[in-house]
């Protein structure tokens, strides 16, 4: 059975060509005009995913995405924005969106970064992973570095389950965008490094030493 998606937009016209473009490929989906309204969705019927416009009346997009990772919920959120400066998009980022989609967009491309977000979502086969005083238990997707407990957002889980996979390796830029979110995203998007940035930091957050280096033109490398 394909997904149930949330689509959260004020503008009609949008909410019903999401719907269809969606509908048509297959995904069951519901819709909400507010940002209030998209919150007390979740509630009747969790979404397996969210595509949420950045600019609502009242509760904005990003106050919705910042009140669902408060509450402790990851589901992967899809943001709608008509703006494409690096700075929005930073910002979508950081309110722990997991992905933008600027508009106006192609229903290829908007099917296509939701069926990425679904598939790194998606349960896996339980294992530890461990590097270092690094350790990660994929059923759990919670991390430890020594004895402090991480929680990561599915991007970050993502990230760290290929940094551990591949250890003192180094991987290219390509790699790494491959893997993690599965499409070919613009030169100039800087959405790894963002996510790279916030996996550091959560690693790091004890004073630990660093784990995750930069080679400079190539990519990154996780080692001691």
């Amino acid at each position: 059975m394909k997904a149930h998606i949330l689509v959260v937009d004020d503008d009609p016209r949008i909410t019903d060509l999401v719907r269809r473009i969606l509908a048509y490929a297959g995904y069951s989906v519901t819709t909400a005009a507010t940002g209030d309204d998209a919150l007390a969705r979740t509630l009747e019927r969790p979404p397996d995913a969210i595509v949420l416009d950045i600019m609502l009346p009242g509760l904005d997009g990003l106050e919705v995405t910042r009140r669902l990772r408060a509450a402790g919920d990851n589901v992967p959120i899809l943001l709608l924005t008509g703006k494409d400066a690096v700075p929005d998009r930073v910002t979508g980022l950081k309110t722990g969106a997991d992905d933008y989609l600027v508009k106006p967009f192609a229903p290829e491309e908007l099917v296509a970064r939701l069926e990425a977000l679904l598939r790194r979502s998606q349960p896996e086969r339980a294992e530890v992973l461990r590097y270092s005083d690094v350790e990660l238990d994929t059923g759990t997707r919670i991390a430890h570095r020594g004895g402090r407990e991480i929680e990561l957002s599915p991007t970050e889980y993502e990230l760290l389950t290929l940094f551990l996979r591949r250890p003192r390796q180094v991987l290219t830029r390509d790699i790494i965008m491959d893997r993690v979110w599965g499409l070919d995203f613009e030169g100039s998007s800087n959405v790894m490094e963002v996510y790279v940035g916030y996996l550091r930091a959560k690693l790091e957050a004890a004073g630990e030493p660093r784990l995750i280096h930069t080679i400079r033109g190539v990519g990154y490398v996780f080692k001691e």
